[in-house]
């Protein structure tokens, strides 16, 4: 155990995290919402530090990050536990946890993750398939040593951090890939069990931070298809992050507690790949889908095909040190 940052305490020795924006109020021996968060005699401590579940190299497209140095290798790690409890969770077995069972994963400190980094040739690490934000104090420390190390810092989250926990790790994440799951307060509270404002407050609070974004919307057919919540989406991100941000449209499988919807049609994510399109927004992707084109980035201005996918492979990369070789125009992200 270690003990946590971002917490005050109250009467009766119970604590109110302010790490997330739930801010729980703990009573002693209690945990949070995440689960991996506990009070222990008013003393707030975190369960997970340096207990990895799962940790591999991976490419940085699986993020999903294509305008993050393409074709890179990036070192994921992840802790048990999370503070939204998803219906439709894929990592459900190591995100799920007992509110009163023991916290597996194995030891590892942030200098050995750094290490396994480099020696995996990978150019920066993700904190990812679970939520980073519960795993905040070993992030921190790892996220310092990586910048120290020449590697980028990748953040793959719910966007529900604090804006003061965002602002203090700021500095040290060059790159995230926020999970905007659904535009009504509706969809958040049923399937998410969370706040659609606070999401996009977090979202806007990324981009004053100088935070390189990627979103990410898993459409589930029924539940967050329609044609006017997605344009909704799309002109949240045009009026509040700019043109150039990347869209990622992804198709659901069904699976954990919500196993009654069907796969989403591959025509419902070109339709929303046209109405982001349509918003002004320049990359819109389609994922879960490879080898139908919609993994492909485009140049805005020419049109011509700049990099070629199929699933998290590139194929072909024409960019020519971040720049279209045919009309040389300027094409946003880091290191392309």
């Amino acid at each position: 155990m270690q003990k946590a940052m971002f917490y005050e305490l109250e009467e009766n020795e119970a604590v109110r995290c302010l790490l997330c924006r739930f801010n729980c109020l703990i009573r002693e021996g209690a945990r949070g919402v995440c689960c991996v968060r506990e009070n222990r005699g008013g003393t707030l401590y975190t369960l997970v530090y340096g207990k990895l579940c799962a940790e591999h190299p991976d490419p940085v497209e699986k993020k999903p990050l294509f305008h993050v140095m393409p074709g890179s290798r990036t070192y994921s790690i992840a802790t048990m536990g999370c503070n939204f409890h998803c219906r439709n969770c894929q990592n459900y077995t190591i995100s799920q946890v007992d509110r009163n069972a023991p916290v597996c994963g194995g030891e590892k400190t942030p200098q050995e993750v750094v290490q396994r980094a480099i020696d995996n040739n990978c150019h920066s690490i993700s904190y990812t398939y679970t939520e980073p934000t519960i795993f905040y104090e070993f992030v921190c420390d790892t996220a310092r040593l990586a910048t120290e190390a020449g590697l980028k810092n990748i953040f793959v989250t719910n966007g529900y951090i604090s804006k003061d926990a965002l602002a203090a790790i700021a500095p040290f994440i060059d790159a995230a890939n926020v999970d905007l799951k659904g535009f009504s307060e509706l969809f958040y509270r049923d399937v998410v069990q969370a706040s659609l404002s606070e999401v996009l407050d977090s979202i806007i609070e990324y981009r004053k931070q100088g935070i390189w974004i990627e979103l990410t919307t898993l459409i589930i057919p029924g539940l967050n298809d329609l044609d006017s919540e997605l344009r909704s989406i799309a002109e949240f991100v045009v009026a509040n992050l700019g043109i150039d941000t990347p869209w990622h449209l992804s198709r659901f499988h069904p699976t954990y507690r919500l196993t009654d919807r069907p796969r989403t049609p591959l025509s419902t994510l070109q339709r929303g790949r046209e109405i982001g399109l349509a918003a002004g927004l320049r990359y819109v992707y389609e994922g879960n889908v490879p080898g139908e084109g919609g993994e492909n980035t485009w140049c805005p201005f020419c049109k011509s095909l700049l990099i070629k996918r199929h699933g998290f492979a590139i194929v072909t990369d024409r960019l020519k040190k971040g720049t279209c070789p045919d009309c040389g125009a300027a094409i946003a992200g880091i290191g392309l």
